[in-house]
């Protein structure tokens, strides 16, 4: 049973579809960011369009600790019980 966050983080990209997806939402959204960071200079339009991105990736972010906090929860169910 994984115990660094990050091992854990491994353990859910292999193992959990969601977390996964979640994860290259997240990456692509990174991604997308830092071309508009590069920019000289933004358009309205990307102004919005930057400001949309960070809350998506917020919101992504929030799902995939809901996703550790759940997995951790069972660990140390099934740890006490079992």
């Amino acid at each position: 049973m994984p115990t660094d966050a990050q091992e854990l983080k491994e353990t859910l990209l292999q193992t959990d579809p969601e977390f996964r997806r979640l994860y290259a939402d997240h990456r692509d959204l990174d991604t997308r960011l830092l071309e508009l960071a590069n920019k000289h200079y933004l358009t309205e339009s990307e102004q919005f369009e930057e400001v949309r991105l960070k809350k998506k990736k917020l919101q992504l972010k929030d799902q995939m600790e809901d996703i550790i906090r759940r997995h951790r929860a069972s660990s140390q169910a099934q740890a006490t019980h079992g």
